[in-house]
């Protein structure tokens, strides 16, 4: 049950790769970023119903995070590297057992446009799949291909543009999912492994990391390496829009059974979504995030880094009371833009693709920021 916490408050920010197909978008806020959008103060830390294992797993994967905090811009305007030191230095020392004492001690809670957001759920796949190229196994995984670079000379706004130089010399988007199928990348990007089945691959893109499982049981752990450039488009939204499925139907599951009961349909709907997910080896412990450390099940979140400084902790207050409680800001995804929009990750096995695919939650989300923080943004130092 939707609950707001007992002080009144009104909302905060955050984001990341779906397992449940996304929803509508949220409406964009009118802010690129949190700091220039509407920020209130919420409850008092010390007065959220934090669950005593919870707050211990955040305060695990918050330590990890701490290095990166400590080395990075935040995009969201919101903080500075300096802001978390104190925060972060005590973490390294506090026992878990009184965690959520560290999260009410060194804490304040900010919302960010009104708060008011929406859940989805990914987690860890695992598809058929093996190194080398067997019968049978015929979808390339591909690393990140040379020719994908950002726009030389570029003079815009943000970030310069993906893409690839043409033979002219000229500067062209890169190729699209549809393209990348049909063997535009074939000899020109190299290949670390081979799936079984395109939809299952289909869904391993995006929820951005994986495992591809041989016949013989051996494992190998892919994660997320770059992505062509292109925008993602949710499938789920598009066979709604053609009357396959009623808003709130279309289930990752029932689009897997969709597309495996129109195989004549099924590349087409795909290749819709134009983006492509590439891919590296892991070899350490669990899926890399954005912030390039391990991400946890009931741990951690993907959200957008505009609206949520990656390694901060969130605290989420959701319809579906399973994704209830504090979790880490340390992934992000191609689905998941704007505040108050996050994705949670629930692990692998069966189990966490049956919670992730159901995702689909209304949530009042609150973000955690240093104190002194939001005093500091409302005096005009930023």
């Amino acid at each position: 049950m939707l609950r707001r916490w007992a002080a009144a408050m009104a909302g905060v920010s955050l984001l990341a790769a779906c397992a449940a197909p996304p929803p509508e978008p949220v409406p964009p806020p009118t802010a690129d970023r949190a700091a220039d959008a509407r920020l209130e103060s919420g409850a008092a830390v010390s007065t959220m119903a934090l669950e005593p294992g919870d707050a211990a797993a955040a305060l695990s994967s918050f330590v990890e995070s701490c290095p990166r905090l400590l080395a990075r811009d935040d995009a969201s305007g919101l903080t500075r590297a300096e802001d978390w030191r104190t925060a972060c230095d005590a973490a390294r020392v506090w026992p878990a057992a009184s965690a959520r004492d560290f999260f009410a001690g060194y804490f304040e809670s900010v919302e960010v446009a009104g708060g008011d957001g929406f859940l989805t759920g990914y987690f860890e796949p695992q598809i058929a799949g093996v190194r080398d190229r067997t019968p049978g196994f015929d979808v390339p995984v591909y690393a990140m291909p040379a020719d994908l670079v950002r726009q030389p000379g570029y003079a815009g706004e943000g970030r310069a543009p993906l893409g690839r130089v043409a033979e002219d010399g000229g500067f062209v988007p890169y190729h699209v999912r549809a393209g990348i199928v049909s063997g535009a990348l074939d000899g020109k990007a190299e290949v670390i492994g081979w799936a079984a089945d395109p939809i299952d691959f289909f869904f391993l893109q995006i929820q951005g990391s994986g495992q591809l499982r041989a016949p013989d049981g051996s494992v190998m752990r892919i994660g997320y390496a770059g992505q062509n450039g292109r925008e993602y488009v949710a499938i789920g939204r598009i066979l709604r829009e053609r009357g396959v499925f009623q808003p709130g139907e279309a289930t990752m599951q029932g689009i897997v059974d969709w597309l495996r009961a129109n195989p004549a349909e099924a590349d087409e709907v795909m290749n819709a979504n134009k983006s492509w997910v590439f891919f590296r080896e892991l070899t350490g412990d669990g899926p890399l995030g954005a912030l390039d450390v391990p991400v946890r099940p009931h741990a951690s979140v993907a959200a957008d880094p505009r609206f949520v400084p990656l390694g901060a902790p969130v605290v989420i207050d959701a319809a579906d009371d399973e994704a209830d409680g504090i979790w880490i800001a340390q992934d992000t995804g191609g689905a998941i833009k704007g505040a108050n929009r996050l994705d949670t990750f629930w692990g692998a096995g069966d189990r966490a693709k049956a919670i992730a695919g159901g995702m689909s939650s209304d949530a009042a989300i609150t973000l955690l920021l240093p104190r002194g923080t939001l005093a500091r943004l409302r005096a005009g130092d930023r």
